[in-house]
């Protein structure tokens, strides 16, 4: 895109530049006919975005690396499956994963975004993978000050008068966004979060296409795969979650929520909203240092402490209520110099998951840490669904296994709690059982959030942390377990057994005495073993019709006699069927050979 124009600037200032939005240039003919051509250039390029080019974009890309193999050959699909590090073909899904990285990178936003998705659903893809996947930087080059100022002075109520001045440099650069430093015009410090132009659209119109090669994906994938793993649903999740990052009142709305949760933690806040809009959301500037650069003598260790512990009671409120800041990284946490609070920022990305699997999550780790794994896996079978492929015994014997390792371990070693979700996601996987939607990006935020607790104070154990919320932990489930609501629905269900008994158990012994009882049975195939059943159908007939054609055509031809000569083009029609039957038989024995290696 071209770089556009830029207004007269204030000299640098000990803050940086900032442009003085009051001037008289922001409303002068110059900058009406900057601010037309910049339209203008934006709406050609929209036009452009169609879900024909863009899937020539994005076939030419994946041609380009060296990944439409993946698409169409089902023995490649299989090298992606239970391969652990140290394999032999590990080096060959680093490799993969390389070409995949730079593919999304040269791609754009929408699939830099869903790489960073990739990297939270573990269980889909070998470690070699999402190790390279994890390098797409959410920093991308930031587009140039004035096409965003064309959007704040559209999508803002007051256009660019709404500031007294911004910095034109961002802050903060992301593939969905850029963040700005400004001034509102009653003088609060501001920041400003700006969506990119053109990135709805072309997020619309990737997506599109993403799920077509998802499907396609998914019938290559092998049976046991398929059946645990959904990747138009990953599709469709990716598709909810980015949709919302895109939707700053949704942003606004979060980080409100966020607001209200933290009040009882008197280390804590999250900034205030000021204004949003569906593509710009101005909130509180906080002026400070991310959680992990801030001066080592800022805080003591006591503080450190405190900050810590609220921060962990924050997280386990969250997640115990099923909802969740789905990044808490030390990016999004940011050390205040003047309240010298920690704020929680950058509520874009909100998880959700059924609040019976986090219960029975947090269930599971207090009985690992009492060293009762037998409990600990019986608990966890309540979490991952088996499929038909699924050994529950061997499945529960390697859960087993794992949780000894886990026992007596310390925050700063390999075997803490946040690896320890991932490996339980893995073996899961491994034993082809389907994973609950957002229990990977729960186990990230459960990681990051452990990470971050292990940076703040790694003097003192997370599992210390968190068996100190032990009474809170068992408060929230209790309540949840026993309150009028549940009280009600099990009320009104048993009044409703007690009601109907009679009249059931009355039908029951009318059928004994007529001797009625019957027990219908359906059986059904599954939908690979239907895809498999419509393949063998198929080729039977193509082979059993190739077949018809070359006996009729080779006894045409030596039987026919003079008649081939007499009827014009009879025999040019014989030796074409002949040839092309014989064509088509061929194929087909060269389909089954290769099924049967597949």
């Amino acid at each position: 895109m071209a770089m556009a124009t830029l207004p007269p600037r204030q000299a640098a200032t000990p803050t940086g530049r900032r442009v003085d939005l009051s001037a008289a240039w922001w409303s002068s003919p110059r900058w009406a006919e900057e601010k037309k051509r910049i339209k203008a250039e934006l709406a050609a390029l929209e036009a452009g975005i169609t879900p024909r080019k863009r899937l020539r974009a994005v076939v030419r890309t994946l041609a380009r690396h060296g990944l439409l193999y993946l698409l169409q050959d089902r023995n490649a699909v299989k090298e992606l499956a239970g391969t652990g590090p140290g394999s032999p073909q590990d080096l060959r899904l680093r490799q993969i994963g390389r070409r995949v990285r730079l593919a999304f990178q040269e791609l754009g936003p929408t699939f830099i975004k869903l790489g960073q998705v990739l990297v939270t659903r573990q269980e889909l893809l070998p470690e070699p993978i999402t190790m390279e996947l994890a390098q797409l930087l959410d920093q991308v080059p930031p587009m140039p000050f004035p096409y965003m100022a064309v959007l704040l002075d559209d999508e803002l109520p007051d256009g660019l008068q709404t500031f007294a001045w911004i910095d034109p440099d961002p802050i903060g650069s992301a593939s969905l966004a850029q963040v700005y430093r400004a001034q509102l015009r009653d003088g609060r410090p501001c920041a400003v979060k700006v969506v990119r132009p053109l990135v709805d659209k072309l997020f619309q119109t990737d997506i599109a296409n993403i799920a077509k090669l998802a499907r396609r994906l998914q019938k290559l994938l092998p049976p046991p795969m398929a059946a645990s793993s959904d990747l138009p649903g990953v599709i469709r999740d990716y598709y909810s979650s980015v949709a919302s990052e895109l939707d700053m009142r949704i942003e606004a709305r979060n980080t409100k929520e966020g607001r209200a949760i933290v009040e009882e933690f008197a280390t804590l806040a999250v900034p205030e909203v000021y204004l949003a809009t569906r593509r710009v959301l101005v909130t509180e500037y906080i002026d400070g240092w991310n959680i992990k650069d801030f001066p080592v003598d800022f805080f003591t260790f006591e503080e450190r402490f405190e900050r810590m512990i609220d921060l962990a009671h924050l997280y386990i409120k969250e997640f115990l209520d099923g909802r969740y800041h789905a990044d808490p990284h030390g990016s999004n946490l940011m050390v205040c110099r003047h309240t010298r609070k920690v704020y929680v920022i950058d509520w874009g990305m909100v998880g959700r998951m059924d609040a019976l699997h986090t219960e029975a999550i947090f269930r599971h780790l207090l009985h690992i840490r009492l060293n009762q794994a037998e409990d600990a896996a019986e608990v966890m079978l309540d979490v991952f669904e088996p499929t038909p492929y699924t050994d529950a015994g061997r499945l529960k014997d390697q859960l087993r296994s794992l949780y000894i390792q886990y026992v007596d371990t310390e925050q700063a070693g390999s075997h803490n709690w946040g690896h320890l979700l991932m490996e339980e996601i893995r073996i899961a996987m491994e034993n082809h059982c389907r994973i609950p939607a957002g229990l990977s990006l729960w186990a990230k935020g459960w990681s990051a959030a452990e990470g971050t607790a292990r940076w703040l104070c790694p003097e003192i154990t997370y599992h210390t942390v968190v068996e100190s919320a032990d009474v809170q932990i068992l408060r929230r489930l209790l309540a949840r377990r026993f309150n009028y609501r549940a009280n009600a629905a099990w009320i009104a269900e048993a009044s409703e057994l007690v009601a109907t008994l009679p009249r059931r158990l009355n039908k029951i012994l009318e059928r004994a005495a007529w001797n009625d009882f019957k027990l219908p049975v359906e059986g059904r195939l599954s939908e690979q073993a239907t895809r498999n059943l419509n393949r063998m159908v198929n080729r039977a007939t193509l082979g059993l019709i190739s077949g018809s054609f070359f006996l009729g055509s080779a006894l045409l031809a030596a039987l026919g006699g003079g008649t081939l000569d007499r009827i014009p083009g009879l025999a040019a029609v014989t030796t074409t069927a002949l040839w092309g039957s014989l064509g088509v038989g061929v194929y087909t024995v060269w389909r089954v050979l290769r099924s049967n290696k597949a």
